[in-house]
């Protein structure tokens, strides 16, 4: 089974569904990373590794416990470092970039990152090449990280794009496991801006068109539980409820599950996850709802 991530909502159900000692492996959105200080920071990417790793910093990115004396002195200097990085996380962060810097692909340093931390479960990045998550305001274009961490997300939004995304292949690991996994799970991200990029890579959907897709709506009632997806999903033209997140989907899904308090979709679970031990009861009600469905 493979799992397409972003890094909030799906990192809590990869970690079900690891507890719970699932088959699976994890594409995971790139699109949202930048370079910060001189090395490249991949948000969704270290989110869904550290939660495997266990050292998540709770439904935050970032180590847990992790001490900001770097960064704090930076602001000291007059640095404009506005993503609070920890001095565990940026480790990691200055290991992929020296990596990267030898010749290695974004894949190749995962991987390093992976083994280094523990992690066995196969997470890959859906591109080895730049993808830029934009976002159209009033007062002009911004990264999606100035947009949400920087601005805290209150300006108007007008547009999203995504630069380099017509330009980017699939990563060797995405095509390694869409040829050989007949099940994908969309996990409970924003649809936008974390599955989106995925889905826009060249491929995707045709590959998608072949396999047993089932997704996990980020939204419950008229919002989502974390994030700006409802807001980015009226700017794109969809509802900022789960009948927006299907429809943004646009027939990709063989399966929808929403929250059991929505009503609306082709099964309704529990989909709220606030502890570790809704991790693992969602993650274990889907599997038996994909093994009912003769899906595994």
């Amino acid at each position: 089974m493979l799992v397409l991530s972003g890094g909030t909502g799906t990192v809590k159900l990869v970690r079900g569904l690891a507890s719970i000692g699932a088959d699976f492996s994890v594409a995971v959105n790139t699109a949202d990373d930048l370079e910060v200080s001189g090395n490249l920071v991949c948000p969704d990417l270290d989110s869904v590794v550290y939660g495997l790793a266990g050292v998540l910093d709770g439904d935050l990115w970032g180590v847990r416990g992790d001490s900001f004396e770097t960064h704090d002195r930076l602001r000291e200097l007059g640095s404009g470092e506005y993503m609070r990085i920890g001095d565990r996380d940026r480790a990691t962060h200055v290991l992929r970039s020296e990596l990267m810097s030898e010749g290695h692909t974004l894949s190749e340093a995962t991987d390093e990152v992976c083994g280094r931390l523990g992690v066995e479960t196969d997470v890959v990045p859906m591109t080895d090449d730049e993808v830029a998550t934009l976002v159209r305001t009033p007062s002009g274009t911004l990264h999606f990280q100035e947009f949400w961490v920087r601005e805290g997300g209150e300006p108007e939004v007008e547009g999203v794009e995504f630069e380099g995304l017509e330009c980017a292949d699939p990563s060797p690991g995405l095509l390694r496991n869409l040829e050989r996994e007949s099940v994908v799970v969309i996990g409970p991200s924003n649809p936008v801006t974390s599955i989106g990029p995925v889905l826009g890579l060249e491929g995707v959907r045709d590959a998608l068109s072949d396999k047993r897709v089932a997704a996990v709506s980020p939204i419950i009632g008229d919002g989502p539980v974390s994030g700006p997806a409802g807001r980015l999903l009226e700017v794109e033209g969809f509802g900022a409820t789960s009948r927006g997140v299907e429809e943004f989907y646009g027939g990709l899904l063989n399966l929808f599950v929403t929250d059991v308090r929505d009503g609306y979709g082709d099964v309704g679970l529990d989909t709220l996850m606030r502890v570790g031990e809704d991790e693992e009861r969602f993650a274990s009600e889907l599997m038996e709802l994909l093994e009912g469905e003769g899906w595994l």
